[in-house]
């Protein structure tokens, strides 16, 4: 649909494809029919007249990208940082997924979760929802009615898991996923992506079936993939005959390749055979550093997965991770980083902040399309932050009050958001 074209006036930053960032300290950003036509130092003859906003003395971003969050357990985030991820799976994730079985409380939940997505500096994200039907319709629904894109998926799992969250026989399962499949047609901006849980909580017959489906409708994948070492042994049993995880997925055609865009999240131990099948087949890498840290699974090397030709991007992992800010995802980036350089392989270099802004946009981006920067004709998914509550008595570039606002957001106040040029707030 046609809409009329308008401005954004202020200190804008971007990031080009090899992760440069460029800014303008004072500069037009256009949208036209919700795309970028491009960032201009004085407005073009062609849009002289339209609507400008001004937000001088504020930042215009490309809005972020969550490349992994998990919707159903934001009600307990920042509970049990203490644990280790099979030991929190089961005392903490599961009895809350299994909530979701009731509709009054999965309404109340996501509600919350929508809400505060909104508020956040997300405008893109790939989300995991639970293996109700039902519910994750209500998700679907919810965040369709909030004006953000994303891409949600209904959970398979049949094994391993507590019985409560076992979808029972796989033809059973099979059922339920078309249905939501057939009923997620109704939405234009939120759409399916299938769902496995992680190799261990899905049996060969159903991985199969879910091969089979994405087939058949072209769908996109993701997952989780090489995060703890106890569950990579764990893979490794149920899957003698992969040579590394991801061959795990790759057996039924739910790993990258032509028609099939995947994204996996963590990869903290990925080994070269895996990065490089990843590289062939443009698997996404979702780094989640607050989650691995948090569950102590360890640091990923996003060096090499950079240097290996990886795409690579960011996500919160809530609840995992137990922040819903992508600016703290960035800076936590960064942070893990240096701690691997230091103490563990100095020989990958620490990601600068350009990286890893680079990735929390641009980089995540590239797996909803032209997504994540201000090219002409890419997607206008935009943020507008105040950063003048942080205080200061220096004079600061539009670099530097970029690098301010993503390490001290919490004293930031995002002014306006809008989703292929829709405004949100």
């Amino acid at each position: 649909m046609k809409t009329d074209p308008f401005a954004l006036r202020g200190t804008i930053c971007s990031s080009g494809a090899d992760c440069r960032l460029r800014v303008w300290e004072d500069a037009f950003l256009v949208c036209e029919d919700g795309r970028c036509a491009g960032v201009f130092e004085a407005l073009p003859e062609r849009f002289q007249g339209v609507p400008v906003e001004d937000c001088r003395g504020k930042l215009i971003l490309p809005g972020l990208v969550d490349l992994h969050v998990h919707a159903p357990q934001y009600p307990f985030r920042g509970l049990g940082m203490d644990e280790e991820l099979i030991a929190w799976l089961n005392r903490r994730a599961f009895p809350e997924e299994r909530k979701y079985q009731n509709l009054d409380y999965a309404r109340r939940a996501y509600e919350i979760f929508v809400e505060d997505l909104v508020r956040s500096p997300t405008t893109r994200a790939c989300i995991f929802a639970t293996i109700h039907t039902p519910a994750t319709l209500l998700l679907m629904e919810l965040l369709e009615a909030s004006g953000l894109s994303a891409l949600v998926g209904k959970v398979n799992m049949d094994r391993n898991a507590p019985v409560y969250l076992l979808e029972g026989e796989v033809r059973e399962a099979v059922a339920q996923t078309r249905l939501w499949l057939e009923k997620s047609a109704q939405f234009e901006h939120i759409r399916p992506i299938l769902t496995p849980r992680f190799v261990p909580s899905v049996s060969d017959a159903l991985m199969a079936e879910l091969g089979s489906l994405q087939r058949e409708y072209g769908l996109p994948v993701q997952s989780h993939l090489s995060e703890n070492l106890s569950e990579i042994e764990w893979v490794q049993e149920l899957s003698p005959e992969s040579n590394f995880y991801g061959e795990a997925y790759q057996r039924f055609g739910l790993f990258g390749g032509e028609g099939c865009p995947t994204v996996m999240a963590h990869c903290v131990h990925s080994p070269p055979a895996e990065l490089e099948r990843m590289a062939e087949r443009g698997v996404f890498v979702a780094h989640c550093p607050a989650s691995n840290t948090n569950l102590a699974s360890g640091i990923a090397p996003v060096r090499r997965y950079l240097e290996a030709g990886v795409r690579v991007g960011l996500g919160t992992d809530v609840a995992g991770g137990h922040s819903l800010s992508l600016f703290r995802a960035v800076t936590d980036a960064v942070q893990c980083s240096k701690l691997r350089w230091r103490l563990t392989d100095q020989s990958l270099t620490p990601l600068s902040l350009e990286e890893a802004f680079w990735m929390a946009t641009r980089g995540g981006g590239a797996f909803f399309g032209q997504v994540g920067s201000f090219e002409a004709g890419w997607s206008f998914d935009a943020l507008v932050l105040n950063d003048a509550p942080e205080r200061t008595t220096l004079t600061l570039t539009g670099r530097e009050r970029l690098e301010r606002a993503l390490y001290l957001a919490e004293g930031c106040r995002l002014v306006s958001k809008y989703v292929e040029g829709r405004k949100l707030f």
